[in-house]
């Protein structure tokens, strides 16, 4: 009936905007004899202090403020009409800075004219809606005559306005910036902070317990680490793999600090969770090596591979910052998924109060329940029940209200005091669900560190501003318009590309291009990376990225770079030997079962790291050299120990002779030999030679290598390989899970057909 009595009270409204307007008699003529009033309800006007701005806001913000108001007649009412009711969040929640009004083009600046703003300040949860307020007035004016609403047919439960729900307050708006960021893609990047103003940062912290999570980026990894964190920040050393290394404290202070490697955007490097988890002990020998010498035996437990797309290991992470409480800092390098991280294992919706509204009984459902007693033992419980109930519903009424997320923000406001010379800002306030950092493949999107606290005073999580990569960027020598894609935000399953000799590749039609340098073989490259790749001859590859030479490959460079900053980025050796993944079915285990060492081939590979977007996969198989045996396939002398032990006994013989041979020469005939003679290590690498001779090693490794050119020499790494080009790839079935039978062995049919041809 809501519908009906809506329509009746637009054709009240419609035929006389008076208070004393008649309804039409075609609606009620009855109603005629019944003068409807419609009483004007009081406007609550709500007393609060008025404030400025934002606590943020200098004070010659407040000045050119002031001026406006005096200036401009317009602006007078409507500053007069926001002031009264709410103010502008301290800082952004979106990115951190400060909140200011004056500057259009700086991070933090707020347009009082946007609706999302306005919506903000002026909102007042106690103010009565018209709607609601109309409805009660027109049935407590049918209420007054039983006659009329039997005549229109309403009975009482009709008239009965449901409950109004009250509509939630809204959201803390963001800036002007983070605003376009998100919905236009347009924006300024912000300086980056030194690393000496993140360990300054976090000597402000509030917090006895700190914990740093280091975020890595998967599509570079480890071109993405910090290599002097632990220094910079004084943070204790890794522990060793030793079972008795202890973990020592922060040297600042009572205060204790830890660090984990969150390794983000682990989707981009295998299809499967399970591909991705095996991956562990690669990257944690990876990060042993780009760690330094200091911490080659690290034992790095404290290492997790995560994807906040997929979800992968991002509910035990947000379980361990439930735990630890206290202040997890983010602190990574630009464009490495810190926001998206922060989204993810950020614990939303806890330590908020959730108060247990019982339902209250009537007079007639608590005589249904003690009429139902069948016993008097069972009517003892239930009286007993009831009165809980009761003393439960007295307690709940007698307990003092506690102040409204209203009050409680305009409190903290007004008891905090922004100090503009410290690096901390203040913290948010508590709200179960806050707004969280904005989400951007802008480089420094975050300009300011954002604090959001969790479980009421149980911890805090806190966003800081990402680390410059290297100055320049990439980015300087990339069209604007193609900024996004040297983002790779998908995993990608790359060609493979043949480089025969004299060939070379070019990424980005002239970015990047790696040219072999080892003749006569022939690489496979495997790009794991978003922009394109094109495989040319080694000249065409130099005129195009030089722009000397027009082709028809498109190219993502800035029409104002200069050829002359194209520079060797250095050679990189493929000194990794991947035979036994790379080999096929050779050494697979359910086909050849052939051992990598005895093969007459061996595979090199190398992962090439483009900065900040991705790495290529280069590989390269050389043949053993003339003569050589498989050391596998070689039968052995029974003997041969005792024959090894006199071998090395005898060459440690002759080597003692030779040295003594040699000093008496030199005394004999007045050489005294250089320094190393004079300190006893004179012909030390002829020992090496003689002992790598008698252990039957070559005397110098035969690795391939390619060199890398890129703008400025810069933005390129090499590491340990993956092998990614066999991890997408389908699973080959085990003996056990074949389907079909494999095909039969001809060696012993064709050994009867011997016989029978021979008759």
């Amino acid at each position: 009936m809501r519908p009906a009595l809506r329509q009746a009270r637009r054709l009240v409204h419609h035929d006389g905007p008076v208070l004393h307007a008649s309804i039409p008699t075609f609606l009620c003529p009855a109603l005629l004899r019944c003068p409807a009033i419609i009483p004007q309800a009081p406007r609550v006007e709500r007393c609060r202090q008025t404030r400025s701005l934002s606590s943020f806001r200098p004070s010659h913000q407040q000045a050119a403020a002031s001026s406006r108001t005096e200036h401009d007649p317009s602006s007078t009412n409507h500053d007069a009409s926001f002031s009264n009711h709410r103010t502008l969040p301290s800082s952004c929640p979106g990115c951190g800075a400060p909140t200011q009004v004056v500057d259009k083009n700086e991070a933090g600046y707020y347009n009082i004219d946007r609706n999302a703003v306005k919506t903000y300040l002026n909102y007042e949860p106690d103010q009565p809606e018209e709607k609601i307020q109309e409805d009660d007035v027109f049935a407590k004016a049918l209420q007054a005559n039983p006659a009329i609403m039997e005549e229109l047919g309403f009975g009482k439960s009709d008239l009965e306005s449901p409950p109004p729900v009250q509509e939630s307050a809204p959201e803390t708006p963001i800036c002007d910036r983070c605003h376009n960021l998100i919905h236009h893609h347009t924006g300024a990047p912000i300086s980056h902070p030194s690393i000496e103003a993140i360990h300054e940062t976090i000597r402000e912290s509030p917090h006895k317990r700190n914990h740093i999570y280091h975020v890595l980026d998967a599509a570079d990894f480890p071109l993405s680490l910090i290599p002097n964190l632990q220094s910079s920040l004084r943070l204790p050393t890794l522990r060793t793999q030793n079972r008795r290394a202890r973990h020592k404290g922060w040297v600042s202070g009572d205060r204790i600090a830890e660090v984990s490697f969150i390794i983000t955007r682990a989707d981009l490097l295998a299809p499967m969770k399970e591909q991705v988890d095996r991956l562990m002990p690669y990257m944690q020998q990876v990060l042993r090596t780009a760690l330094g010498r200091v911490n080659k035996n690290a034992r790095l437990g404290n290492v997790k591979l995560v994807s906040a797309k997929r979800g992968w290991w991002t509910k035990q992470v947000k379980e361990d910052i439930w735990d630890r409480g206290g202040a997890g800092w983010m602190v990574g390098k630009v464009n490495v998924g810190k926001s998206n991280l922060f989204e993810v294992v950020f614990p939303k919706g806890r330590g908020s109060d959730f108060q247990d509204v019982r339902k209250l009984r009537s007079a007639a459902e608590r005589e249904r329940m003690l009429d139902a007693a069948k016993s008097f033992d069972e009517l003892v419980k239930i009286q007993e029940q009831l009165a809980e109930e009761d003393a439960e519903i007295e307690r709940e009424n007698n307990r003092p209200a506690r102040p409204t997320e209203e009050e409680s923000l305009l409190d903290q406001e007004a008891s905090e005091e922004y100090d503009p010379e410290a690096l901390l800002p203040p913290p948010q306030p508590y709200t179960p669900f806050p707004v969280l950092p904005v989400i951007s493949s802008l480089p420094g999107t975050t300009a300011s560190p954002i604090r959001i606290p969790f479980g009421r005073n149980r911890g805090e999580l806190i966003d800081l501003p990402g680390l410059a990569r290297t100055t320049p960027d990439l980015t300087t020598f990339v069209h604007p318009t193609h900024h996004g894609s040297l983002v790779m935000t998908s995993r990608i399953a790359a060609e493979r590309h043949v480089l025969k000799p004299g060939q070379s590749l070019i990424l980005g039609g002239g970015l990047i291009r790696l040219t072999p340098l080892t003749r006569d073989l022939i690489f496979l490259v495997h790009p794991f990376v978003p922009i394109s790749p094109h495989v040319t001859a080694t000249e065409k590859a130099v005129g195009i990225q030089a722009q000397t030479r027009d082709s028809g490959v498109p190219s993502i460079l800035s029409p104002a770079v200069d050829p002359q900053t194209i520079k060797s980025a250095g050679r990189f050796k493929l000194k990794w030997d991947v035979t036994k993944k790379l080999a096929g079915p050779l050494t697979d285990p359910t086909a050849g079962k052939m051992r990598p060492e005895n093969l007459p081939f061996r595979i090199w590979s190398t992962d090439i790291l483009v900065e900040g977007v991705g790495w290529v996969e280069v590989v390269a198989q050389v043949r053993r050299p003339r003569g050589w045996k498989p050391p596998g396939l070689v039968k052995k002398d029974p003997e041969h120990k005792r024959y090894e032990r006199e071998e090395r006994l005898a060459a440690k013989q002759e080597k003692i002779r030779e040295r003594v041979e040699m000093k008496m020469k030199g005394d004999g005939e007045g050489n005294e030999g250089d320094a190393f003679d004079k300190a006893g290590f004179g012909d030390g690498q002829r020992d090496k030679d003689m002992e790598r001779r008698f252990r039957g090693e070559d005397e110098e490794e035969y690795y391939p290598e390619i060199e890398v050119f890129s703008p400025l020499g810069k933005f390129i790494g090499a590491r340990m390989p993956m092998s990614a080009s066999v991890l997408g790839g389908p699973k080959t079935p085990g003996k056990v899970g074949r389907k079909v039978r494999p095909r039969r062995s001809m060696v012993s049919v064709k050994a009867q057909r011997k016989p029978r041809a021979r008759e």
